[in-house]
């Protein structure tokens, strides 16, 4: 198991917090998700990561991911209060489709999923995309297109079209590696998508 210094501050769930609110965070291969978790958590994120040795290089293909090294097999942990009252258990889904099993687990009790998307590998999107729509209590969706360093940008518009996606899925841009406050609007555009499918207010 290993894990990534976040900021070490605060350890304690303040007791102001009334509404835990537990988000998934899945997507395909290398797409970002270890990194989106660590980057917007308050505390040190749990990460069950191991080396990628040669037979797992053989089955996930690591075209445009130089320097990928480990890989998430069981899940990535972290935390983030959103106001004094409001605290996202954020849960890092595996990516590769061998561990998708892993998914059912961990999607108990979420109120949505934030679907991370890597544009220069789009159709590696449509097997995730599936995967959660054949789930029995199909989960909220967010799906959000990471920025990677000298990838081009897309429009929101062009992304969901690529996709196939419906129009009330909201589709927004992040920047795990380098904007940690963009993964907080993913974040939150999720759970106001979820709470507004609820009749609740956001």
């Amino acid at each position: 198991m290993d894990s990534a210094v976040s900021s070490p501050e605060p350890v304690y769930v303040p007791a102001s917090i009334r509404r835990p609110v537990k988000i998934l965070v899945t997507g395909g291969f290398g797409v970002g998700k270890t990194t989106l978790v660590g980057s917007v958590s308050e505390i040190r994120p749990l990460r069950t990561e191991a080396v990628m040795t040669q037979a797992s290089a053989e089955v996930d293909s690591l075209a445009l991911l130089p320097g990928k090294t480990r890989t998430t097999v069981g899940m990535d942990f972290g935390r983030r209060a959103l106001n004094d009252e409001l605290m996202l258990y954020l849960f890092g889904a595996p990516g590769q489709r061998r561990f998708w099993g892993l998914w059912e687990g961990l999607s108990v009790g979420a109120v949505g999923a934030l679907v991370l998307v890597d544009t220069r590998r789009l159709a590696e999107s449509f097997d995730v995309l599936d995967q959660l729509d054949t789930r029995d209590e199909q989960l909220p969706v967010t799906v959000a297109h990471n920025r990677f360093p000298g990838s081009r940008a897309y429009p929101d518009a062009e992304i969901r079209d690529a996709l196939g996606l419906p129009g009330h899925v909201p589709v927004v841009e992040c920047d795990a590696l380098r904007d940690p406050a963009s993964c907080v609007h993913a974040l939150i555009t999720l759970v106001t998508h979820a709470l507004e499918l609820r009749g609740a207010t956001p």
